[in-house]
C-alpha cells in the first residue's frame, strides 16, 4: 500500500497555534511588521507543489492550499540584539507567499517574491539566505480606515511588475479563528540556498487581527510568482493587522 506524501506530511504537521514558541537558539534577525494587509486565495495544491523547495509539500487547510499577497511596512530591522539599522532597516515590502510543510512536520511559508524598497537589504537577503527579494518602488499610505499599497519592480526582472491594493480596515477583532491562524501565524520559512532546502524559525505574539474589505486590486505579482489568473477573482480572505514584533533564528537543514 502506498502513502500519499502530501497526506503523510499533513498528518505529521505541527499543531496550528496563534502565538509562537520561544526560539531554540540565538536571534538572527529582529524586526517589527506594521500595517499588514493579508489577501488570500484558495489554490489547487498541484499548482503550488512545483513552486516549493525540494523536501516540502503544500500545507493544506479545508481541502486546499493558499497563496497570499501581503503588503506591509517592515521597521526596526536589526541583526541579533544589536540596535536597529538606520534607513536600511525600515521600508515598505510586499510578499507573495505559499504555505509549506516538511517531512519533520514544520509548517512554514515559501516566498514566491519579496518586493522591498531598500536595495542593500535586497542584496543581503538574496546572498545570505537565498530569499527571492526584488528591489521595487513602493508606497503604503493610510487615510482614516483606508490603506493603499502600491509597488512596481525595479530589479531583478521582470522589470515593471506591479501591484496596487486598497482595503478598508474593520474594527471588530478576530480571535480564535482557525483559518486566520493558519494563514497568518506561520513560525518559520523554507528557502533554498546553494541547492539545499533550509528552514528558518521565527516567533512572535498572536497577531491583533481584524477583518477588512478589499476596495480595489490590480495585481501582477502573484502571476509573476507562478500562479496566473488567481488575482482576477476576489480573494477568499481579507485581513488586516496593526502589526507584531518578530524574531528569526538561524537556518537549519530541512532534515
Amino acid at each position: 500500500m502506498t502513502t500519499d506524501p502530501v497526506a503523510a506530511s499533513w498528518a505529521a504537521a505541527q499543531p496550528i497555534r496563534a502565538d509562537g514558541a520561544k526560539l531554540g537558539g540565538p536571534v538572527l534577525l529582529d524586526q517589527v511588521w506594521r500595517d499588514v494587509t493579508f489577501l488570500h486565495w484558495r489554490v489547487d495544491p498541484e499548482l503550488v507543489a512545483p513552486l516549493l523547495p525540494p523536501g516540502t509539500q503544500p500545507d493544506i487547510y479545508d481541502g486546499t492550499t493558499w497563496v497570499g499577497l501581503i503588503p506591509f511596512r517592515l521597521t526596526r530591522a536589526a541583526f541579533g540584539r544589536r540596535p536597529a539599522l538606520p534607513y536600511v532597516g525600515t521600508f515598505a515590502e510586499t510578499n507573495v507567499r505559499f504555505y509549506s510543510v516538511d517531512a519533520q512536520g514544520r509548517r512554514g511559508v515559501v516566498f514566491g517574491s519579496l518586493e522591498a524598497e531598500r536595495l542593500a537589504f535586497v542584496l543581503g537577503a538574496r546572498l545570505a539566505l537565498g530569499l527571492n527579494y526584488t528591489w521595487a518602488r513602493m508606497r503604503i499610505e493610510r487615510d482614516g480606515d483606508v490603506i493603499t499599497s502600491t509597488t512596481r519592480r525595479r530589479w531583478p526582472g521582470p522589470r515593471g511588475v506591479r501591484s496596487r491594493a486598497v482595503v478598508r480596515v474593520g474594527s471588530r477583532p478576530l480571535v480564535g479563528n482557525p483559518l486566520a491562524d493558519f494563514l497568518t501565524a506561520r513560525f518559520g520559512l523554507h528557502t533554498t540556498r546553494l541547492g539545499r532546502t533550509l528552514y528558518l524559525p521565527n516567533t512572535h505574539a498572536a497577531w491583533p487581527l481584524v477583518e477588512a474589505e478589499l476596495l480595489d486590486l490590480d495585481d501582477e505579482l502573484v502571476a509573476a510568482a507562478g500562479l496566473p489568473g488567481v488575482t482576477i477573482r476576489p480573494p477568499d480572505s481579507v485581513l488586516f493587522s496593526a502589526g507584531v514584533h518578530t524574531q528569526f533564528g538561524g537556518p537549519s537543514p530541512r532534515n
